[in-house]
């Protein structure tokens, strides 16, 4: 296995973020029309919101790791 070049990287990722961005909008939809149906929430809606949490967080601390070692 080859190590990639910063063309593929770059493709790779914004891959990554589109795919993300699709999953983020059909999990958004599900949550809603299962809240609509049954008016509680469910395992989407909690996918979704841990989703978030998880990808905002590791990003607020990798910035604040790169930051902090750039000193």
């Amino acid at each position: 296995m080859r190590k990639m070049d910063e063309m593929e990287m770059q493709i790779s990722l914004i891959s990554i973020k589109w795919a993300w961005f699709y999953t983020v909008i059909f999990l958004f939809v599900w949550s809603i029309v299962n809240f609509i149906n049954t008016r509680e929430t469910s395992i989407p809606f909690i996918l979704l919101i841990s989703q978030n949490l998880i990808f905002l967080g590791l990003q607020t601390y990798l910035k604040w790791k790169l930051g902090k070692d750039e000193e």
